[in-house]
């Protein structure tokens, strides 16, 4: 059974609104119009070009270098891309949400410009401030359901399950229905086997088919 938590809708970090407005706070009611526009082109900007990952990286014993308990590492984040003449918008949108980083990926090749991103990776930005966000504004595109699946799996790591080999199993299981992600079948096979106690999974489908949608 998954383990995660509902986030408090107050945890979102933005600006505290008066909770009402006269009928010559015109300033007041222009500043929460302005408010409301900028929250909804946040949410579409990330509905188009935005990414909501975890990734899963083999991390064994090497020498000179422990590694981890399952023999792998879970990363997390949240990337909005854009090209370099466009960089404004990612800017602002790290200025609105007070986190993250902006980070080039340079291109040399026959692109015309750099693409830049905006990147969240630190997992108490992405639980205090990045998902209570997208579940008080959720998305509209199908992007919402990859947004549901990342917080499944940010519930897994926020309990610190997933250095466990049935923690990371629910990750990984999770993972393999998000988009553009590829089959997980054969890691799901090494965690299954060596999960110590394998009588917690009768019943259950552990091998899941796989499915991918567009994004």
């Amino acid at each position: 059974m998954l383990r995660y938590s509902l986030y408090n809708e107050d945890q979102v970090r933005e600006p505290d609104l008066p909770e009402s407005y006269s009928s010559d706070n015109s300033s007041a009611a222009d500043n929460q119009q302005e408010r409301l526009i900028k929250i909804g082109w946040i949410t579409g900007f990330a509905d188009g070009e935005g990414c909501f990952s975890i990734h899963v990286v083999r991390q064994p014993h090497r020498e000179n270098r422990r590694g981890y308990k399952t023999g792998f590492q879970v990363a997390h984040q949240f990337v909005v891309t854009q090209g370099a003449k466009s960089i404004e918008c990612l800017q602002m949108m790290q200025r609105y949400f007070d986190v993250g980083r902006l980070h080039c990926n340079r291109r040399y090749d026959n692109h015309k410009e750099h693409l830049y991103q905006f990147v969240v990776s630190k997992r108490s930005d992405l639980l205090e401030t990045i998902i209570p966000f997208f579940q008080r504004y959720p998305l509209r595109t199908s992007k919402h359901s990859d947004f549901e699946k990342f917080v499944k799996c940010m519930g897994v790591i926020q309990t610190n399950a997933h250095f466990t080999h049935r923690g990371l199993l629910e990750i990984v299981e999770i993972m393999q229905t998000m988009n553009h992600c590829k089959p997980r079948t054969e890691m799901i096979r090494i965690l299954r086997d060596y999960t110590p106690n394998a009588d917690l999974f009768v019943g259950e489908d552990i091998v899941r088919s796989a499915w991918r949608h567009a994004g």
